[in-house]
């Protein structure tokens, strides 16, 4: 049981993985094709945020991943072994024809959908999936809504400044930017293994009789 278990704690970090060039990549796109930064820079950038924001934010991701979704009792390494197999190669699929979907819900569809076959619908946790479900549509309009309404504030700050003064701001606010979006990444999508390493040590008995989300 226990290789098993390190087996799939391998595949869940090779999911990171594939999520960090599938999605990460995106946080410092802007400030790599400005060369505000170095390819390398920016990854060193990115992944410090990243990091801080697992341990400065909170874990409440995680542990809706790991408790929110399907019932804890139903889960077993191959429920969760067959979630992560499936949202690696929707993933791959995904990046190798550019479509820009969320390695985020293709994790939480993938151990969903193993939890059904196992168990049958009843194994689903309805209001955390429906919690899911409604920020898929609510999110892109916010962004846009956002962007929008910050996008006719800076045009209006910055109209009559010349080229040089506002390169030399924003370029400085790329920085920022890009930290800014790599803590979000952090608290929010990194922290999908996260869970998913803590079920998986809950259903074979390595946290003991109650589910939390261990520092380490």
């Amino acid at each position: 049981m226990l290789s098993l278990v390190v087996v799939i704690v391998i595949v869940a970090l090779l999911f990171d993985f594939i999520n960090g060039f599938h999605d990460a990549a995106n946080s410092i796109a802007t400030v790599v094709s400005t060369r505000v930064l170095t390819p390398l820079q920016a990854v060193v950038w990115a992944a410090f945020f990243n990091f801080v924001a697992a341990f400065g934010f909170g874990v409440e991701v995680a542990k809706t991943v790991g408790k929110g979704v399907v019932q804890p009792t139903v889960v077993d390494q191959w429920v969760i072994l067959a979630g992560l197999v499936g949202a690696i190669v929707w993933d791959l699929i995904t990046w190798y024809w550019g479509l820009p979907t969320s390695s985020s819900h293709a994790l939480i569809g993938g151990f969903a959908g193993a939890a059904v076959v196992k168990a049958g619908f009843g194994s689903l946790i309805a209001a955390g999936l429906i919690k899911i479900a409604v920020f898929m549509i609510l999110a892109p309009l916010i962004g846009l809504t956002v962007g929008f309404t910050l996008m006719v504030i800076t045009i209006n700050l910055f109209k009559n400044q010349t080229p040089g003064r506002v390169d030399k701001v924003f370029r400085r606010g790329q920085l920022l930017s890009a930290a800014a979006y790599s803590l979000g990444h952090g608290t929010n999508d990194a922290q999908k293994t996260m869970g998913i390493i803590a079920v998986l040590l809950f259903s074979t008995g390595h946290l003991g009789g109650e589910f939390y989300v261990p520092f380490w």
